[in-house]
């Protein structure tokens, strides 16, 4: 899994970036506007939200554990509703900033939770979290279904029977290419390239190859209810976000500032976010990446 230090890396290091350019509650994962490219990206967003807790059954007095929480915007909408959550995150800016508006959120490992920790959930989300459950060194040492398996068994523990569970992650596509043809020093547009600049973005993780690996896993623990694919809401949201950094303040620019000695003395800091390549973009374009959201019944 993506450690504390590497998570630190993707999401800390662009707090302040992120909150300035999509605001306070801001929502690091790809919105729902199921063909409707009209929304703006707040309603896109606000239209997942309103998806999630319906297929949880979350209203009024229930309880929602929210595994890789992010900001919080998920949490954000639960509480809206009068419900309850809980989230963890491997990230230290963004448990601040959750705890700063009063959410319930834990700087914690998800992989370890157990009933134990929080006791029981009426439900459980994970939007992208999957993504950093398993690292390129787990995948390579055979792990990745033992880990996703284990995450799942612990998530089951924690709820009641019919207990539902939803999942929202990128995933491998049927282009994806063999691990080891994966370069950051390969020609700047080739599908090596993009996929080798994704691990410098994201380092420590690794994604699911395909909604199949995850149904695979979850299999003696839960059963797929649906699945819907949001590559191309994904392409939407990426191209709404990067408009909006790309949106000029005074406040951005005295940050990027700040990080112009990290830019002068890390190439991983140049790769990963001064590349000036939309790398998942074209990832998902060119059908290397997908993205599902899935829920799943306890059995």
């Amino acid at each position: 899994m993506a450690s504390q230090k590497e998570m630190d890396f993707t999401y800390s290091l662009i707090d302040k970036m992120f909150r300035l350019s999509i605001g306070e509650f801001a929502d690091y994962s790809g919105a729902m506007y199921d063909g409707d490219f009209s929304l703006s990206l707040e309603e896109a967003q606000h239209r997942k939200h309103e998806y999630i807790t319906r297929n949880l059954g979350i209203g009024p007095g229930t309880r929602m554990l929210d595994l890789s929480c992010g900001w919080g915007p998920l949490l954000t909408h639960v509480r809206d509703i009068g419900a309850t959550g809980v989230g963890l995150t491997l990230s230290a800016g963004q448990a601040a900033a959750c705890q700063s508006r009063g959410l319930d959120v834990h700087l914690r490992d998800c992989r370890t939770i157990d009933r134990d920790a929080f006791g029981g959930f009426d439900a459980v989300a994970s939007v992208g979290g999957f993504e950093h459950f398993c690292s390129i060194e787990d995948y390579r040492a055979g792990k990745q279904d033992a880990i996703y398996q284990d995450l799942f068994r612990r998530v089951a523990t924690l709820l009641p029977e019919k207990g539902r569970f939803f999942l929202q992650t990128m995933v491998f596509g049927e282009n994806m290419l063999p691990v080891d043809q994966l370069d950051v020093n390969a020609p700047r547009d080739s599908d090596a390239f993009m996929l080798g600049l994704m691990t410098k973005q994201f380092p420590g993780s690794w994604l699911p190859y395909g909604k199949e690996q995850a149904e695979r896993t979850a299999e003696p623990y839960f059963r797929l209810v649906s699945a819907s694919s949001g590559r191309l809401d994904y392409i939407e949201t990426i191209r709404q976000w990067r408009k909006r950094f790309a949106a000029p303040s005074f406040r951005k620019t005295l940050l990027k500032l700040s990080l112009v000695p990290r830019y002068l003395l890390s190439r991983d800091f140049r790769l990963a976010f001064a590349s000036g390549v939309s790398s998942n973009t074209a990832c998902f374009e060119r059908k290397l990446m997908d993205h599902y959201r899935l829920v799943f019944e306890k059995r």
